[in-house]
């Protein structure tokens, strides 16, 4: 089954892959490791039933399966403009990773039902071929993927998030409300309903003995996934909706300079008028050479302070990662994502104006 398979954007940030199977119709494809796992079991599990040639021979032919279905999303992302960083296969499915956001309802209803439309048409393709095969193999494994296509068609068009079909719902509440997140939170919430009654529903047909321990493992596993997906996109949209709300030249903290040599208690003494400010070190020609470390400078027990200089609790300019100020929005969470690092110096014509602590980048992105 096929719950993870749906396009995935996400500007900057890239998932870790598994093993490269190079490039079909241009698009970079990889395999997680986990995939050989499911083929193992699909082939070792049921083989005494059906035979081992035809579990097989149905593992490798779903995962084909499973690569046509994201050819499906990355090849009508192509023909709309969207870039596709690359497909991943993994064992409860595959997903297709885009460059950025859909840029309109139309975009993200076609590229969603792509995968579904494929796995359609891959099953009855299926289903054709067995009826003109004689018995044997070859007709037992087309009977089988057909079938298998046919349910991950179905199941993927259950509109809840992170399924097609919750993409699908997303870009119809997006193009009613005309607000992309409004979309994502529906569909997400949507999602976690289904993945509550797929979990529910596995364990009243393993207490009526229709499923296996095998089946309730498998679908108690695609329930998570649903859930877990559900949760990410929640977030996602949460997070974008308090993206306005980021101002880096808001949050940048001012600095206030003291000589060098001069004692870490004098300092903070001193430096207490201005709420807030950051500690910076100035050389003997007053020009700023370092910013004082909140974390070492709070180490040093109060009583040794006055004895300890700011020297000595202080990061060299040249060691702190710099932005540029004017940044807001998606811009800068694209750039603090680009160069993660605790704090930066911001920067205005290349003069230091102050420092940004990405724990209060946090604060807001949280809502506080």
């Amino acid at each position: 089954m096929e719950p993870t398979a749906h396009p995935s954007a996400a500007p900057g940030r890239e998932r870790p892959h598994g093993i490269p199977l190079g490039r079909i119709l241009g698009f970079p494809v990889r395999m997680r490791w986990s995939v050989l796992i499911l083929i193992g079991l699909v082939t070792l599990l049921p083989g005494r039933v059906i035979g081992y040639a035809v579990g097989f021979g149905f593992g490798v032919s779903l995962l084909a399966s499973v690569l046509l279905h994201e050819l499906g999303h990355a090849l009508t992302a192509r023909w709309l403009r969207i870039g596709v960083r690359g497909i991943t296969l993994e064992i409860l499915g595959g997903y297709t990773e885009l460059t950025r956001d859909s840029p309109s309802p139309r975009a993200e209803l076609l590229v969603s039902l792509a995968g579904p439309l494929v796995s359609f048409g891959v099953g009855l393709a299926g289903l054709a071929t067995a009826v003109v095969l004689p018995d044997g193999v070859i007709q037992q494994v087309a009977v089988l993927v057909a079938l298998a296509n046919l349910v991950v068609a179905a199941f993927n068009v259950l509109p809840g998030l992170p399924l097609d079909g919750g993409r699908a719902l997303r870009a119809l509440v997006w193009w009613i409300s005309g607000d992309r997140h409004t979309g994502t939170l529906v569909a997400a919430r949507t999602g976690q309903g289904l993945a509550v009654l797929a979990g529910l529903g596995a364990l009243v047909l393993y207490l009526n003995r229709y499923l296996t321990v095998l089946g309730l493992v498998l679908l108690g596993l695609v329930a998570v996934s649903m859930w877990h997906g559900a949760l990410v996109s929640l977030r996602s949209a949460r997070l974008h909706r308090r993206l306005p709300r980021l101002d880096l030249d808001r949050l940048t903290r001012p600095i206030f300079v003291v000589p060098t040599g001069t004692p870490l208690a004098e300092a903070q003494r001193q430096a207490a008028v201005v709420p807030g400010a950051v500690l910076g070190v100035a050389d003997q020609y007053g020009r700023l050479r370092a910013v004082v470390h909140a974390r070492a400078a709070g180490a040093v027990p109060e009583h040794r302070r006055p004895w300890v200089t700011v020297d000595q609790v202080a990061r060299d300019l040249t060691s702190i990662r710099a932005l540029p100020a004017g940044l807001s929005g998606a811009e800068a969470l694209g750039a603090l994502q680009a160069d993660p690092a605790g704090e930066y110096l911001v920067t205005r014509q290349d003069q230091v104006v102050g420092v940004l602590h990405t724990a209060d980048v946090a604060r807001v992105l949280r809502g506080e």
